[in-house]
């Protein structure tokens, strides 16, 4: 290996997780960061409501991180409509979510990564292959086919990951497939709404207020997704809600793990965090907190300077994963 350069790290998706992760490892390390979006319009987004929730605040105060008002946006709502539209029960419960821009969110994430990591934008993995001593991972970037090397790779790449997939291509994880279009708020009250319909889907949908716009979604499974998401438009329309000429359509995966086994923490030299794992909230679909989280007990590990083992990380990740099983047992309750 001595005509190639050998990364000792390298982390795919810089989500919320894999930015994390690279902003914590130590500037000792050589890390490459390969990542998705870019500067530009056509960009890669996540498509997601926006909120932050108390446990992924909680990580914040953990790292001593303050949001910049630049990702923050309006309002600022401290209660949730919840509604079951099959029943017609309705009430207002308190939350103390954070409303932002999720695209700048993850933007500024990126932007706390140190110059010591190597990071490309605008890559797209495309698999890697085991050399033995090290890791070739393939990509394609700027249109064009490149080859880099790293001694360990980290998969942050969300939930349709790449690393994940390639390590375990017979694995499946439950899955929704998650629908919102953004509409002009002509409500006369902003509202965040958390919607229940179990004809539709067993899992739920919501609404957001978000700078003059309101977010309708839901999480569907992938038979019939879109025609159910048109019946949930034409239901809330009759509750009253204004759901004319959307401005855009937004698509993307999301996991709902069903059982613990279904977590995967990697195999060899290879780590997944955050959702790439499958750590994510069966019950409400969120997993910002347990990107922090994961990505924070594997930087950690290799901050150490050992040699880092799956052995490790399963113990650094056990009381994560015994929260995720609690929260499978909540599950039902909830829908």
């Amino acid at each position: 290996m001595t005509d190639r350069y050998v990364f000792d790290v390298a982390v795919v998706g810089l989500g919320p997780a894999g930015a994390t992760f690279a902003r914590l490892l130590n500037s000792s390390l050589k890390v490459i960061a390969l990542d998705k979006k870019d500067d530009t319009e056509d960009s890669f987004r996540k498509p997601c409501g926006g909120l932050l929730a108390d446990d992924a605040q909680k990580c914040f105060a953990r790292f001593g991180l303050t949001l910049p008002v630049g990702v923050l946006v309006n309002p600022q709502i401290f209660s949730v409509r919840t509604m079951d539209l099959v029943t017609g029960y309705e009430r207002h419960y308190q939350r103390f979510y954070l409303n932002m821009d999720r695209h700048k969110f993850d933007c500024w994430l990126k932007s706390l990564i140190p110059e010591s990591v190597d990071v490309h934008n605008g890559v797209s993995v495309s698999g890697f292959k085991d050399l033995g001593d090290c890791y070739e991972i393939s990509v394609t970037e700027n249109k064009t086919r490149k080859t880099y090397y790293a001694r360990y790779i980290v998969g942050a790449d969300g939930a349709n990951s790449v690393v994940r997939h390639t390590l375990f291509p017979n694995h499946k994880i439950r899955s929704y497939l998650a629908i919102q279009q953004w509409f002009p708020d002509e409500h006369e009250s902003p509202m965040y709404s958390c919607i229940f319909d179990k004809t539709l889907t067993d899992c739920y949908s919501w609404g957001v207020s978000k700078d003059n716009c309101f977010i309708v979604g839901g999480a569907f499974p992938a038979r019939r997704a879109r025609d159910k998401f048109r019946t949930l438009k034409e239901k809330l329309t009759k509750r009253g809600f204004k759901l004319d000429s959307p401005v855009k359509t937004e698509t993307c995966l999301v996991l709902s793990p069903r059982h613990p086994w279904q977590f995967r923490i990697g195999r060899g030299r290879c780590f997944l965090i955050g959702e790439a794992a499958g750590f994510i909230s069966p019950s409400s679909l969120e997993g910002m907190s347990y990107a922090f989280d994961s990505a924070y007990r594997l930087a950690e590990l290799f901050n150490n300077g050992k040699e880092v083992t799956l052995k490790d990380y399963r113990r650094a990740t056990c009381l994560l994963r015994g929260k995720l099983v609690l929260k499978l047992l909540k599950k039902p309750f909830i829908t």
